[in-house]
């Protein structure tokens, strides 16, 4: 019997169904929240009289809340359970959306992106180790499987975006357009919260196995998880960084409908994630990360260029297909390659990622300002160049050694698997 077979066996086929379906869900919300925001920027901008470096400024706040919440996050899982954790992701999303909505100035509107960063980052604090734990002979597929649905969220919010702006425009009974859209947040949110926090949801990996909270600190303390987490900022960088702004980037340079780029963006992301088992197989995770890099860079560099809506739906497919795997891919390789280092390991890899991510947003409204927005863009172009250069010395480190391989921890019994 496989260990995912036992997995299936102690949590019940449907249990573990309905908790895989309800982390979607709490992963579309979070993909909603992106979507949205990155349609109101332009109207967040007029409304309370901000420069494209003040908005970047805004926004820091979702990706250095998330940084914080899933750094804390994943290493209290252990601790107070996924569970507990996704209860106070669910309070940072509703409180964070109704303060937005209800917003009267820059300082009330970083805040409450801040409230919304901080949901956002406990939700992937547990989901992640969540489904780690419940599919442990198929991480990086199911981890693919599992995040296809922050693109499919985004695709999902920008549609909706596109058709309430159509529908509603600048006001609607009273409310500002841009309101209306911030609203649609509550839905998937209250979704999660009902299904994820009535289960009973499954102990740790690292837990089950008895790896000690010593040794899961010193997995931190690995050469090779260093420079993994170096390759995560970047990947991160290169992903997160133009995809919040593209929108009104593509607007000033392509198509006035620049949240549809998004939302292909989105599209072709959701695709690619959805079928990632057979691409992983054939590539490895390594091969994969490599010819991740290097179209992203020619996707980004040729997005520099673009003057038409046709040259940005396809200059936006090469990049969508370079970012695609990035994000689930490392997190799959962080838990086969260092499975005692549990959801501490997890959590740092989100963290760096959002960390970097949040970086790269003043930093993008500050080239938007200074060099234009298809400048901006360019300059990005030079992240996913290094990350080859990482990648492919990982690749050949495995190779000198005998290839990928994947690390089993043994789980101790049945009992332990359910949390309280």
């Amino acid at each position: 019997m496989t260990s995912e077979t036992r997995m299936a066996a102690s949590t019940g086929t449907s249990n573990r169904e309905q908790m895989f379906f309800a982390s979607c869900i709490a992963l579309i919300a979070t993909a909603i929240i992106f979507a949205v925001r990155s349609d109101i920027l332009g109207d967040l901008g007029k409304q309370f009289q901000l420069t494209n470096a003040q908005l970047g400024w805004v926004i820091i706040g979702a990706f250095w809340g998330f940084t914080i919440s899933i750094f804390i996050g994943g290493q209290l899982c252990d601790v107070v359970g996924m569970r507990a954790i996704l209860a106070l992701a669910f309070i940072g999303h509703i409180s964070g959306t109704v303060m937005t909505i209800f917003a009267n100035g820059y300082i009330m509107l970083a805040a409450a992106t801040l409230l919304i960063g901080l949901g956002n980052g406990f939700v992937e604090a547990a989901i992640n180790p969540l489904v780690a734990t419940i599919y442990p002979d198929r991480k990086t597929e199911r981890l693919n499987l599992l995040h296809a649905w922050w693109p499919g969220g985004i695709v999902i919010g920008s549609v909706v975006a596109y058709l309430l702006t159509k529908a509603v425009g600048a006001e609607w009974h009273g409310w500002q357009g841009w309101q209306v859209k911030q609203a649609v947040v509550l839905i998937p949110a209250v979704i999660y919260g009902i299904i994820l926090l009535r289960l009973r949801l499954p102990r740790t990996e690292r837990v089950q196995s008895g790896v000690s909270t010593g040794r899961m600190y010193k997995e931190a303390l690995r050469p090779l998880f260093i420079v993994w987490f170096i390759c995560m900022w970047l990947t991160a960088s290169t992903e997160l960084g133009p995809n919040q702004w593209i929108g009104e980037i593509m607007k000033k340079t392509a198509t006035q409908s620049g949240i549809l780029i998004l939302a292909w963006i989105s599209l072709i992301m959701l695709v690619g994630r959805l079928f990632a088992g057979p691409v992983v197989h054939k590539l490895s995770p390594i091969g994969l990360l490599i010819a991740s890099s290097a179209t992203a860079a020619v996707g980004l560099f040729a997005l520099g260029h673009v003057h038409s809506a046709p040259t940005a739906y396809a200059a936006s497919f090469v990049f969508a297909v370079g970012v695609c795997y990035f994000w689930p891919t490392m997190l799959g390789v962080t838990s086969e390659r260092f499975p005692a280092g549990g959801a501490l390991l997890l959590g740092l890899m989100g963290a760096a990622g959002m960390a970097s991510s949040g970086f790269a947003q003043p930093l993008m409204g500050k080239l938007v300002d200074v060099y234009g927005p298809a400048s901006a863009l360019r300059y990005m172009a030079v992240l996913p160049v290094f990350l080859i250069a990482l990648f492919g010395a990982i690749f050949l480190r495995d190779r000198a050694t005998g290839g990928y391989k994947v690390v089993k921890l043994e789980a101790r019994g049945v009992a332990a698997r359910l949390e309280k």
